[in-house]
């Protein structure tokens, strides 16, 4: 179990440092976006990117297998981002954002098809600063998984775009 040999050892110094460095070179040549978390797709990118590099590291897989993988999978990203571009294949690709408070109101239909549970967003709320749940105007899950936290005293309706569920607010909570 503890047993290792200083080959090793410096195997797996030198395949870290070298899958390090391959993924610092595509991320400077693929953009920033590359371990973003902006859609469902971008997060699958980079829990595969992590487990190609896990799997680098520790000698499950060679460097140059490792980086035909990383390529192979942060390509994919690059297309598929280029096809998000298209209404259609974004539906495909994407989540909807939902909306799972209105107006300070949690919305309980969506947090039970959503599986977000009262506790889970009342932290949510908390991470927000919100002080007053009445100038709550939205809680929206993202398309990541995210929970995003609109309160004030007004809200830009174009934020809501493409939101389920965003009907239900209304019409004069919104400032044009």
């Amino acid at each position: 179990m503890f047993e290792f040999t200083l080959t090793d050892l410096w195997r797996t110094s030198v395949a870290s440092v070298a899958i390090f460095v391959i993924v610092v070179a595509v991320v400077r040549l693929n953009g920033l976006r590359t371990f973003s978390k902006m859609s469902s797709f971008d997060f699958a990118v980079t829990v595969a990117a992590g487990s190609i590099l896990a799997s680098v590291a520790v000698g499950g897989a060679g460097i140059l297998t490792g980086l035909v993988a990383l390529v192979v999978v942060i390509g994919a990203q690059r297309v598929v981002a280029m096809l998000r571009r298209e209404r259609q294949f974004e539906r495909v690709v994407d989540n909807t954002p939902v909306l799972l408070m209105a107006n300070g109101e949690m919305l309980e239909d969506r947090m039970l098809e959503t599986r977000v549970t009262s506790a889970d967003l009342r932290a949510k709320l908390r991470e927000a600063n919100v002080l007053d749940i009445s100038e709550v105007r939205a809680v929206v899950l993202e398309t990541t998984g995210d929970i995003s936290v609109l309160h004030g005293s007004s809200l830009d309706a174009s934020l809501l775009q493409g939101v389920r569920g965003a009907e239900r607010l209304e019409d004069t909570d919104f400032q044009a």
